[in-house]
């Protein structure tokens, strides 16, 4: 959901990063910039400066998941048949 007024601070830094991946247009909508997109990012690198946060574009801001904590990898220990159990 869109916010009404436009947000600033931690609260922009966080709806900018959960939109990021949908791109400037979108991210600057959800967080209450509508089309104004020069706003949104002076505003963006004034929040990501006072968290002493170095992001120069938006898609700086996504993350990717730390690979130690793939949970979708190792070693699958089970019954080969439900009789096995």
């Amino acid at each position: 959901m869109a916010s009404p007024t436009p947000l600033k601070g931690t609260d922009l830094v966080d709806c900018a990063k959960a939109n990021a991946k949908q791109g400037i247009e979108t991210a600057a909508l959800q967080c209450g910039y509508g089309d104004d997109l020069n706003k949104f990012r002076q505003e963006l690198s004034d929040a990501c400066s006072e968290m002493n946060l170095q992001v120069s574009e938006l898609n700086e801001l996504i993350t990717t998941p730390d690979a130690r904590l793939n949970i979708n990898t190792g070693e699958v220990v089970a019954p080969d048949t439900p009789a096995d159990l």
